[in-house]
């Protein structure tokens, strides 16, 4: 019966893999058009040719928080500052849809987290992504390692310097991204990627010591069955354990509202308020463009061509999530390296 029953969960594990990133209901989408934020932060159009978590794999539903340091800081330069942020104010309910899609500055707790980070190793050139579908090579960033596959033109020719910086981690492979994947996935060592990590070695903490990177793109749109407080625990546990390996986390809002409410938006700003750590408010991005990128699932993003002189091409959602990644990480990447 033992026997039966391990079959039976390694069948159920699997099939969620094949079906996490499948088309899901339309529902409707709630929540203003941002005028302030699209004219300050879209680009602007160049007209010139130019969580319960049942459907995942069995992990704890504790959200830990890294144990405090017992031993001074001081005196060590390469101790890490704790993970349990700072009590700050929260949010107002609908604060976070009008924050803009790149950081304007970066705090000084984001610098500390980078700088310790940098000093017990991580390499300041990489950067890696954990995520979803919505992550994966085949449309997220890769791009940006090969030339002839974008177009940046005059308008964004400064982003090409952060391109040519963290060359390699663009089209890398994740030990932390797979289609299927959320926010308790990454903790499941049966989900790992077994050519590359340990025995009992998550995804997450594979990708951390493999790739040694000094920022983590974080964009988790699965959500399942509307268990906010169960992303929530998650989404802080995975924030925990990238501070706690000396690397600054960057927090993706999603373009979808499966849910209905922007229940799990409002709880990413939330966290990436309360912890000080950027915020890549992607759902902004796509509020002006039309249906807000989306296909008619209200899920999956549209395509096109990562063109950024071309108007028509800046409509299509794949396009903005490249295009506004590469601005998040070039916004963090200059404030890092200038105090």
């Amino acid at each position: 019966m033992k026997k039966f029953n391990f079959i039976l969960s390694i069948i159920f594990i699997f099939s969620f893999i094949l079906t996490g990133c499948q088309a899901v209901p339309v529902q409707s989408q709630v929540g203003p058009t941002l005028n302030q934020v699209a004219k300050k932060d879209t680009p602007p159009p160049i007209t010139k040719a130019s969580i319960t978590v049942e459907s995942g794999p069995d992990v704890s539903s504790t959200s830990s928080n890294v144990d405090a340091q017992n031993e001074s800081t001081a005196a060590d330069p390469t101790q890490l500052p704790q993970p349990t942020p700072t009590p700050r104010p929260t949010l107002g309910p609908d604060d976070w849809q009008e924050l803009p899609i790149f950081p304007t500055e970066i705090s000084e707790r984001a610098r500390e987290i980078y700088q310790n980070g940098l000093a017990r190793g991580n390499d300041p050139t990489h950067f890696s992504k954990l995520g979803d579908c919505q992550n994966i090579t085949t449309y997220f960033l890769a791009i940006y390692d090969t030339s002839d596959l974008y177009t940046l033109g005059e308008q964004y020719q400064h982003l090409q310097e952060t391109i040519d910086y963290y060359s390699g981690s663009w089209s890398r492979d994740s030990m932390s991204v797979k289609g299927g994947f959320n926010v308790a996935s990454v903790f499941n060592p049966m989900l790992s990627n077994r050519e590359f990590c340990e025995k009992n070695e998550s995804p997450i903490a594979c990708e951390l010591r493999l790739y040694k990177p000094s920022i983590v793109l974080i964009s988790m749109e699965e959500w399942w069955n509307g268990d906010t407080e169960k992303y929530e625990s998650y989404l802080r546990k995975i924030v925990d354990t990238v501070i706690e390996q000396g690397a600054l986390p960057i927090l993706a809002t999603k373009a979808d509202n499966m849910e209905g409410d922007h229940a799990i938006n409002q709880t990413i700003a939330n966290i990436a308020y309360e912890y000080e750590i950027p915020l890549w408010n992607f759902w902004a991005a796509v509020q002006p463009i039309p249906a807000k990128g989306l296909l008619k699932d209200g899920f999956h993003l549209t395509h096109g061509v990562n063109n950024f002189t071309s108007s028509a091409q800046l409509k299509r959602g794949w396009v903005q999530r490249n295009l506004t990644a590469l601005q998040v990480l070039d916004a963090v990447r200059r404030e890092l390296q200038n105090p």
